[in-house]
């Protein structure tokens, strides 16, 4: 385990690439008429030039820091020798359909996994200036001061988010019906579109619980310690150990999480969403 005085620099270092993404990302931004959208195979997941251009960023950081350490990008892909156990998981912009519509919710999500388990993540929303930090044992900040999970005890009382992967119309698990059964036993289900903004607003206190389906590493990779780190819980969505191969989570500021993960579990899927 590396020292607390380590997990400082490689939170720095994070937060110096999030930040020059953010950069990149306001740059591109109201430019959309200059910017190349494609899809990377499955409709609706989209790459722009703006995706491209702060993965560059963030990847100059990180390499001139750490030369000797790996690292899992969105788009390029997977670089370092498997067994090296560093490994940065990289998302250049999380929210990328958001961008594009210049709907203004959307990060750039910089996680560092040490043997395998995310210790260090940086989220950076540059349209509403907020930088989210944390380290395993340094605590969770928010624009560098202390942030924390809600207080809130009741899912009657609660405000969750979630999420609907790109797969959902193709797949029977899709989420719709975990959505529809939320909204009628909490406040609300708000759908965010930026998996690592949903994680940095449960860890900050905004929202108070968190599902989804579908994710990639880099998806998750730093949020899960923002939420970790403010006091919240991360787990599967049966409570057994959380694996970020696994594409779930559940997340919540703690108090929530054994009620939201027995009625996640009792949840049927629509069929005939699927058929459609």
């Amino acid at each position: 385990m590396p020292s607390p005085d380590q997990l400082q620099r490689f939170l720095d270092i994070a937060t110096e690439a999030a930040l020059a993404a953010g950069t990149v990302l306001q740059t591109y931004w109201g430019k959309l008429s200059e910017v190349q959208i494609q899809e990377k195979g499955r409709s609706g997941d989209l790459v722009t030039e703006a995706d491209k251009a702060a993965e560059v960023a963030i990847l100059a950081v990180i390499q001139r820091h750490f030369p000797d350490h790996a690292v899992l990008a969105e788009e390029s892909g997977r670089q370092g020798a498997l067994d090296n156990p560093f490994l940065w998981a990289i998302d250049p912009l999380d929210g990328t359909t958001n961008y594009t519509h210049q709907y203004p919710f959307s990060a750039a999500s910089i996680g560092l996994l040490i043997d395998g388990v995310p210790q260090v993540g940086a989220v950076y929303d540059p349209f509403h200036q907020e930088l989210f930090r944390a380290a395993t044992g340094l605590g969770a900040t928010r624009n560098r001061l202390p942030m924390t999970v809600s207080p809130t005890d009741r899912l009657d009382n609660s405000l969750l988010v979630t999420g609907f992967a790109y797969d959902r119309r193709e797949t029977v698990d899709n989420n719709y019906a975990e959505f529809c059964h939320f909204t009628h036993c909490t406040q609300g289900v708000r759908r965010g579109g930026a998996a690592s903004l949903d994680l940095a607003y449960v860890a900050c206190g905004r929202l108070d619980g968190y599902w989804e389906r579908g994710l990639s590493p880099w998806d998750l990779a730093a949020g899960v310690v923002l939420v970790q780190e403010a006091g919240g819980r991360v787990t599967a969505y049966n409570q057994e150990p959380f694996d970020l191969l696994s594409g779930r989570i559940l997340a919540s500021n703690g108090r929530l999480h054994s009620a939201m993960s027995h009625e996640l579990m009792q949840v049927k899927p629509l069929i005939e969403f699927s058929q459609l």
